[in-house]
């Protein structure tokens, strides 16, 4: 895996791309002298948590049967205060869940993706209290 950043300007404006040429861009605060003409790196990590995590639901899912439709996902954490680094110490990502879904088999994907196969959930896990939550919307 490779990801390589290209500075945009002449300050914290970046453009991370894989090596399939997805590309993302990251900034800093204004505090700094950041733009926000990006995200910022500790909010892609909740991004990534809640992309990995997202993608095993679906797959899961899918293996059980279940008819999703559609699925957001809502990731927030919480830093520690006045610290350097400040690494999360609390990061709950809640699904909300389209479709007639097995309301046990839902419970069992979304457990299944957060505690067993979510890479970035698992790294998050080693500083952070990580929690999720889910609700079905049926048609």
């Amino acid at each position: 895996m490779k990801i390589e950043l290209k500075r945009l300007n002449d300050a914290f404006h970046f453009e991370a791309a894989n090596e399939n040429g997805n590309s993302v861009h990251i900034d800093a605060s204004p505090d700094i002298g950041g733009t926000n003409q990006g995200m910022r790196p500790m909010q892609m990590l909740l991004a990534a948590m809640g992309g990995c995590s997202a993608i095993d639901v679906v797959n899961i899912l899918k293996k059980q049967k279940q008819d999703l439709k559609d699925i957001k996902v809502t990731v927030t954490g919480e830093r520690e205060q006045g610290a350097i680094p400040s690494l999360f110490t609390e990061v709950h990502a809640h699904y909300k869940l389209f479709g007639n879904l097995d309301k046990d088999k839902a419970d069992k994907a979304v457990s299944l993706a957060v505690d067993k196969y979510c890479s970035v959930a698992k790294t998050l896990e080693k500083t952070a209290k990580v929690t999720y939550s889910f609700e079905i919307v049926a048609p």
